[in-house]
């Protein structure tokens, strides 16, 4: 058994930054942490990399660098925080956005730090938002449901534009030179293990979630020949590799991530994981019927069930996903805290700005007081909440926003209150979706930055018609890890185990109020015509739309 002062570190690889987390394993005390910004954030526009080159629209990139980075400054930094000794520390672990990849050569070397691949943006990271290969993964779909594939049910009838297959797709026919010259595909979940341990192993949540991998296998040849010939060997030549179980060790802390961190060399590292997967036990929420909403820019759902079961739209159903001996099923929303952030950059004059500065509070802290005050549908308003394509339950990444019913007497607390309420109603269509397969939901669990803003947590729960519970810790993913971390380094026998001493929520933190909820039905109502009228082919003006500015950028580029 370890010491009773034993600590372990949980490091949580976001968006834009990673943190680090320092918890105690014997209560789940978090002592200490810090958070380290990656020094170029994400490359949407230009390659800022290497000589700030324009992107094509949809694209999200990285540099693997900065995910070290992390490692070097936040670690340290944590420790200090923490005032524990580094000899202390009995394991560290991980999570990552997902599906977010590295292409690497044979030795895990990124593409893009070799000097003759650094000015090509194939060769970089590619984000989870990362959407430019959504005509690759509309091929993927076409051809399974043509041919049956056992796996396409799995995941909702969609495979994902954000997802390994799609994405390898588009590096193979949009740059076959960096294709031929990566030896790995690898998920960022993994290569930063690789990092830490000198040893490459894939996960078994990315790989069931994002990579098909279903009952022992990927997605044969033959298939994959019938995407393109030259993509035949993308499994075996790419991606296949040993797959290590969630809570498992990975290895043992080499020398030089010794160096990096400052910790012992040698000290348990746990297999790679998710950021939503790992919440699920930090909240201690892994029960059927307990689906836990993972609320920041975007929005994962992820629960455990005791059967399988086929859900329209869902990310995939995998077999010990979450937690061993369990079908871990994943939902999402692309966009979510990304829209808010959106609306009050672009949408929000200038006056609110000013009086929120006076009373010395934010622009949605402003918004969200005006727009509480108002009943239910009193803006006359209702949105669409794809700004960023829709991930559950359509899976269609050239769907955009929509807000109607504006009327010259629309103000900007209106139209941010409809894309509070358009976020909620995406979550209850994913509610329903999984109610509708036999799948139930019983509890709705919220962790992420989101669930600060109690009218939002409010409004959740009048929308769904549930409870809504809230997770203790502000540090869920980070706290997640930890507890991973603890198991991998033989603290406690099982993650669920860990979790239920690690871990913790809030029970029935919110409940629906009728009146509201009855309300809500109605615009959820008006909602759900939209949802179908533009997401489901009545109306492919969206796509169109998309079209015209794919062919605009690439006019303007040749100009």
């Amino acid at each position: 058994m370890p010491a009773a002062d034993a600590v372990v570190i949980g490091v949580d690889y976001g968006t834009l930054s990673g943190r680090a987390l320092v918890v105690r394993v014997s209560d789940g005390a978090e002592l200490g942490s810090a958070v380290h910004p990656y020094a170029h954030a994400v490359m949407d526009q230009r390659l800022t990399a290497h000589r700030s080159e324009p992107l094509p629209p949809e694209w999200a990139l990285q540099v693997p660098g900065d995910y070290v980075d992390v490692l070097k400054n936040a670690v340290p930094a944590a420790l200090r925080e923490a005032a524990v000794s580094p000899e202390d520390v009995i394991g560290i672990a991980t999570d990552f956005t997902a599906c977010t990849m590295v292409p690497t050569r044979t030795d895990g070397t990124p593409l893009s730090e070799l000097p003759e691949y650094a000015d090509r943006p194939h060769a970089y990271v590619k984000l989870w938002k990362h959407h430019a290969a959504q005509a690759q993964a509309d091929r993927i779909n076409e051809l399974a449901h043509a041919r049956n594939e056992p796996w396409i049910g799995r995941y909702g009838g969609f495979i994902s534009s954000e997802w390994e297959f799609a994405k390898g797709l588009q590096v193979l026919e949009e740059d076959p030179e960096i294709y031929a010259a990566m030896d790995h595909w690898v998920e960022a979940a993994d290569w930063i293990v690789w990092q830490l341990t000198g040893e490459y192993l894939r996960n078994a949540c990315t790989a069931g979630y994002k990579g098909i991998y279903q009952d022992g296998s990927y997605p044969d040849a033959d298939f994959l020949h019938a995407l393109n010939p030259d993509f035949s060997g993308f499994v075996t030549e790419k991606l296949e590799h040993e797959i290590g179980q969630l809570g498992e060790r990975a290895g043992g802390l080499t020398a030089q991530a010794a160096a990096w961190t400052g910790l012992p060399e040698g000290i348990a590292v746990a297999v790679g994981n998710v950021d939503a997967h790992v919440t699920a036990p930090a909240a201690d929420a892994v029960a059927p019927g307990q689906m836990v909403a993972i609320m920041g820019t975007s929005t994962c759902h992820v629960m455990n069930g005791d059967r399988l079961a086929e859900v329209p739209g869902m990310c995939g159903a995998v077999q010990g996903g979450i937690t061993e001996g369990l079908w871990g099923y994943e939902a999402g929303q692309s966009g979510v805290g990304d829209i808010f952030a959106w609306y009050v950059e672009n949408q929000v004059p200038g006056s609110y700005s000013e009086e929120a500065e006076s009373r010395g509070i934010s622009i949605h802290e402003l918004l969200t007081e005006k727009a509480a005050a108002q009943p239910v549908g009193a803006h006359g308003l209702v949105a669409l909440d794809w700004h960023s394509g829709n991930r559950s339950v359509l899976v269609d990444h050239e769907l955009s926003g929509l807000m109607l019913g504006q009327t010259l007497a629309t103000r900007p607390e209106d139209g941010y209150r409809a894309l509070l309420e358009a976020t909620a109603f995406g979550t209850r269509t994913i509610v329903e979706a999984f109610n509708a397969s036999g799948v139930p939901v019983t509890e709705l669990v919220v962790a992420g930055g989101l669930l600060r803003n109690a009218f939002l947590m409010q409004t959740y729960a009048d929308v769904t018609g549930l409870p809504i519970s809230t997770i203790t810790s502000t540090q869920g993913p980070a706290l997640g890890s930890a507890i991973h971390a603890a198991v991998a380094a033989g603290a406690h026998p099982d993650v669920s185990t860990a979790g239920s001493i690690m871990g913790g929520r809030r029970k029935n933190a919110y409940t629906p109020q009728p009146e509201a909820a009855a309300a809500y039905d109605e615009l959820f109502a008006e909602y759900r015509a939209l949802h179908d009228y533009f997401g489901r082919g009545t109306n492919d003006m969206m796509r169109r739309l998309k079209a015209i500015r794919r062919r605009a950028h690439a006019q303007a580029v040749t100009a």
